[in-house]
């Protein structure tokens, strides 16, 4: 019999502060076959870690094929190796929910292709995450600017303003152009373009967002206009012989410039930090979120968003959150890259950090049916991480119930102002 806690955890809406997902078009009129909507997602980078080569990777997620049994068969083997990872659970857990399989064979999978049909129909996506997931809402970071609402859940679907090019110094100044209509020749038009950006996508977006950590290091300094200048003129006359210095230089300018504005149109900061997304390529020595100690001491107005728990330089992180009253901490992802240490960071977490400093959960997905698997795993987990506070007498079941609220639904209404953004979505 589940307890008060459990109940509680299984039924409270979710929010979901971090996803990629595709479009309501294109999730009908191009969404994932069966085989496409269990297996594209992170689990893929274990399948080649477990040793399944790319072109069975690629035979498997080739829903031009209709041979389901050839396709599974060529990552069979290496699937028993990863089916209890975290990314493996995920899996499993889709293919429970979505098609009611318990076990992952040829005939179990081919049974259930027709089942498949009736989820990539209009309204479904919303309806898989809404209702059969349970989530408050979703913010989502679809790599591209303009943020326009969705009208198939404009109280629903939110977005991220992607600041990712900037942040790499690598700014696209011709998608610039086209949105903004500033051509960008110099620092002062530069930073108008961007000005601009953010006033066109500030209402219904709610954060700023960048992973610039694939691309480069973390750590930020300070920049002078002249310094910034120089490197603009740099790129503006010669982008393929950028050089690395110049690309930072600029990167760390526009990065001070995006926090400034997202100061003033008051969003949060949304960075990627810690463990890479693929396999065999991770330069370690950009991701740890204590590179982000100078820009977090810049700009204490600001609201940051820690993400991923910066996987493996947790406790780095959980000191950051304790330390600066700016910094908040996203589990997005994280329960399925490593759920023990997911599960071990929330009770860490607890007795370490003022309680309105987390959010726990963002399932990092294109489809709807892994997000509903990844919150999933992110209730269940959350669960045995609040059970065994209470177990070992650390926290009453109150406390706990109270402690998941915060963590689900109450800290990410205040930090991205959801409320707010709910009521000018509906025109309240």
């Amino acid at each position: 019999m589940p307890t008060e806690l459990e109940l509680h955890i299984r039924t409270t809406p979710l929010c979901d502060s971090h996803e990629h997902l595709h479009s309501e078009q294109a999730y009908v009129t191009q969404g994932p076959d069966i085989l496409q909507n269990l297996f594209a997602n992170y689990v893929t980078a274990d399948l080649i870690v477990a040793g399944a080569s790319q072109a069975a990777l690629d035979t498997l997620l080739d829903r031009t094929n209709p041979d389901l049994r050839a396709r599974f068969a060529g990552i069979q083997t290496a699937w028993e190796a990863v089916r209890h990872t975290g990314y493996g659970e995920a899996v499993q857990l889709i293919a429970r929910e979505l098609y009611a399989i318990d076990e992952l064979t040829p005939a179990a999978i081919e049974a259930a292709q027709p089942q498949n049909e009736a989820l990539c129909q209009p309204g479904q996506r919303l309806h898989i995450l809404r209702e059969r997931a349970n989530l408050d809402h979703v913010q989502v970071d679809n790599f591209c600017r303009p943020c326009r609402p969705d009208p198939s859940g404009p109280d629903f679907f939110f977005y991220d303003i992607s600041w990712v090019n900037f942040c790499n110094g690598t700014p696209d100044l011709q998608n610039v152009a086209e949105e903004t209509g500033v051509e960008v020749g110099d620092l002062k038009s530069l930073q108008q373009a961007m000005a601009t950006v953010m006033a066109q996508n500030a209402n219904v977006a709610v954060a700023i967002k960048s992973q610039h950590a694939y691309n480069r290091t973390l750590h930020w300094q300070e920049r002078t206009p002249k310094e910034a200048a120089r490197a603009l003129a740099a790129w503006l006359h010669d982008p393929d012989n950028f050089s690395p210095e110049e690309r930072l230089c600029l990167g760390d300018w526009c990065t001070a410039r995006g926090v400034e504005l997202a100061i003033e149109h008051d969003l949060p900061i949304k960075l990627h930090t810690g463990y890479y997304a693929g396999h065999s390529r991770m330069p370690v020595d950009y991701i740890s979120a204590g590179k982000l100690c100078p820009l977090l001491a810049r700009f204490p107005q600001a609201r940051f968003v820690l993400m991923h728990i910066a996987y493996p330089y947790s406790d780095e992180l959980v000191a950051l959150a304790k330390h600066y009253p700016n910094v908040y901490v996203d589990l997005c992802w994280a329960w399925s890259i490593d759920p023990y240490s997911a599960r071990n960071f929330v009770r860490q977490f607890i007795h370490t950090v003022p309680a309105n400093k987390l959010f726990v959960f963002g399932g990092d997905t294109s489809w709807p049916g892994a997000a509903l698997a990844y919150a999933h795993q992110a209730r269940t987990w959350l669960n045995r991480a609040l059970q065994a506070e209470v177990d070992e007498g650390l926290l009453s079941e109150k406390a706990a119930i109270a402690l998941a609220s915060r963590f689900m639904r109450a800290n990410q209404y205040d930090c991205f102002r959801i409320e707010k953004k709910k009521q000018q979505a509906i025109g309240e």
